[in-house]
This record gives structure tokens, C-alpha cells and sequence, in this order.
């Protein structure tokens, strides 16, 4: 592909994007055409380039500023490339490796660039690289580093799939390793040892007991959870192990800091050794925010919980309301099988165009 049509329906722009290869960290190639696009269909935008970023702005002296974020990278292919189009109008659906995950909201995104010549709030896109991978690796965080003037804003608008409904906040992620010790002997005499992953059980049975909490955060639900993921241990099929490892995922409701949450689980698992090695914070609603107020009415005045962890709590964290919004089921994202409706990348862009106007 030489080149992007952003005045083009936005159907049309994610097909075109579905057929860029862009597999995390090989970003060049879209970022590229991304970049040559908007010089071109849109001269009102101030532009720039940071790695395989490029960010794009207005600058009419409004009193308030919208951030606009989308991911330009896809997980691995599948066998779903290239894109593939069933059906017409807005009964078409359209297959294919980041249909769903994310450039239906992408698209959407270019659009409204290249079209929105005198929006109501100032404007910042930003399509950004790495996001499928270590959070060290995002995009996001370079950019905060580095032009960190490009990401102050009232409301930061994130284009990840959620069926076309604002989803406000996300929950926070924690994951901890619940390590225990025994003592290695020969298993035919196993009464010299001691076993370590046996000593797994008790904290086992503390997560079956456990319950999770449910939580209304600005009529809101968010449930949390608390799951083990994987253990380790053993040295040989003849040999007590001296050493096990529970690792355990909890995702908690954003009325949570990371150091509640981490205390939390302490108290969960008082009387075993418990480290911290992943943490991502959640992000409250914000909804109270006038923009993102105007936002929900503009979706018809319905909001739901973001059950997952997603970038809007990067945004969040720099002190602005910030919601998910885009085309595509979420439960689709990462699998083979990613689709999306026209309809709901029509429905998408008419309600941003509307909100933004």
C-alpha cells in the first residue's frame, strides 16, 4: 500500500490498516503511511514523528483539550491476514487481524482528523507503538517522557474495543509469587524431607475460599477477582521437592491503591512469603468531569465498568478523566476469529463526530 484515504469512510480506512503489518515492534511501515496521511489530509493539524509514533494536534485556543489514543500495533499473526469483507452496509463485517484489537478504532480516529477542521475542544491523536507487549516497551511512556506536553489534556478518549459503549475507568492488576521451602530427600524415604509443594495447599484452599469484592464506583460495577495462575516446582521424579512457588493474579476494583491492594493480600496470605512482581494501577471513572459527562450523553447516556486493564489508566494517572471507546467486541481481541461490524464503526465516529462538534 502506498498510501491512506482519510476522508474515505472509516469502514474502508480499518480495512486498509488491517492490511498493514504492524506485529508489536514492526510499526514502521503504518506509522509511516499514518504520518504521510495526515501531512496530507490534514495541513490544520500540527504533526510530529517519536519512534514509530505519530501524534497530531490542534491548536485554536479552546478552553479544554480532548486526547484521542490509539495503538497502531497488532499481537502475531494468526492466519488472519488479509483483511476479509462479508456482506454490505452496514450488515458488512469485516475479518482479520486487528479489526477488533484496535484499528476499527484507529480508523476512526484518522477520520475525525482529517475531517474536523473546527472542532469544539482542542484535539491531540496520538497513534502510538508497542502496546501489545511489556508495559516498558509502550509507546505511551516514551512519549510521556519525551513530549510530555503532548499528553495533557481534560479527557483522554482510549479506541480499544468496547462493543461501541463507553467504558469508564479500568481495574488495577497485581500479580505476587507465594514462595514456600522444604527439605529434598529420596521419595522412598520421603519421611526425611519435606515437601514443599504440599505446603501449597493451605494457600490453595485460601483461594478457594475467597471472595471477591464487588464494588459501585459512580454507578459503576466492578468485580474483582483473585486467581491462581500458574505453580512451579520439583527437581525429579524421585526427589521430595525442597522449593514451590504459587503465582497468583488479582485484579482489583479502582477505589484501591496499589499499596491497599498489595496489603490486602498480605493479610490474605499472613504467615507466607509474598512478592510483589507485576503492578499496573486501576483508573477511577472520572465521569463527573464535564467532558466526559458530555461524553455519555453523546453514547446515549449509558456506562459500563471496564472489567481488564487498559491505557486509560496511564492517562488517568496524569490527572484527566479517561474512558475506553471503540468498535469491536472485546472478547474477540487476540483470537483468530476478530471481527467487527461496519455499524459499529459508523456508530463509533457519528457519536465522536457529534460529542466533538
Amino acid at each position: 500500500m502506498t498510501s491512506l484515504e482519510l476522508h474515505a469512510d472509516p469502514v474502508d480506512i480499518t480495512a486498509a490498516l488491517v492490511d498493514i503489518f504492524s506485529v508489536s515492534g514492526e510499526e514502521a511501515a503504518i506509522a509511516a503511511l499514518v504520518q504521510a496521511a495526515l501531512e496530507k489530509e490534514a495541513p490544520h493539524l500540527e504533526i510530529v514523528r517519536n519512534g514509530d509514533a505519530v501524534l497530531a494536534r490542534t491548536n485554536l485556543g479552546r478552553a479544554s483539550r480532548v486526547i484521542l489514543a490509539g495503538h497502531l500495533d497488532t499481537v502475531p499473526l494468526n492466519e488472519n491476514l488479509p483483511v476479509r469483507r462479508e456482506g454490505s452496509g452496514d450488515e458488512e463485517v469485516l475479518h482479520g487481524l486487528g479489526t477488533v484489537d484496535m484499528k476499527g478504532g484507529d480508523a476512526v480516529f484518522l477520520h475525525l482528523a482529517a475531517t474536523l477542521t473546527e472542532p469544539r475542544h482542542d484535539l491531540t491523536f496520538v497513534f502510538y507503538d508497542n502496546e501489545e507487549v511489556e508495559a516498558t516497551r509502550n509507546g505511551l511512556g516514551r512519549i510521556e517522557r519525551e513530549l510530555p506536553d503532548w499528553l495533557r489534556g481534560d479527557l483522554a478518549i482510549v479506541g480499544e474495543p468496547s462493543n461501541a459503549d463507553i467504558e469508564a475507568g479500568c481495574q488495577g492488576t497485581m500479580r505476587i509469587e507465594l514462595s514456600v521451602s522444604g527439605t529434598r530427600a529420596h521419595t522412598a524415604r520421603a519421611w526425611m524431607g519435606e515437601n514443599a509443594i504440599h505446603k501449597l495447599g493451605e494457600p490453595l484452599r485460601r483461594l478457594e475460599a475467597y471472595e471477591p469484592r464487588i464494588v459501585d464506583i459512580d454507578g459503576l460495577t466492578y468485580r474483582e477477582g483473585l486467581q491462581a495462575t500458574k505453580i512451579t516446582g520439583g527437581v525429579a521424579g524421585n526427589v521430595v521437592p525442597d522449593a514451590a512457588v504459587l503465582t497468583i493474579n488479582h485484579r482489583f476494583a479502582p477505589d484501591r491503591s496499589p499499596e491497599e491492594a498489595e496489603k490486602h493480600l498480605r493479610e490474605v496470605f499472613d504467615g507466607y512469603e509474598v512478592s510483589v512482581v507485576d503492578l499496573s494501577p486501576g483508573a477511577l471513572p472520572g465521569l463527573s468531569a464535564p467532558a466526559a459527562a458530555e461524553l455519555v450523553e453523546a453514547a446515549g447516556g449509558k456506562a459500563v465498568a471496564k472489567l481488564g486493564w487498559t491505557d486509560v489508566a496511564r492517562f488517568s494517572a496524569l490527572g484527566m478523566a479517561a474512558v475506553n471507546f471503540g468498535p469491536g467486541d472485546p472478547t474477540l481481541a487476540h483470537t483468530q476469529q476478530e471481527h467487527v461490524a461496519a455499524s459499529e464503526i459508523r456508530q463509533v465516529a457519528k457519536v465522536l463526530r457529534d460529542f466533538l462538534s
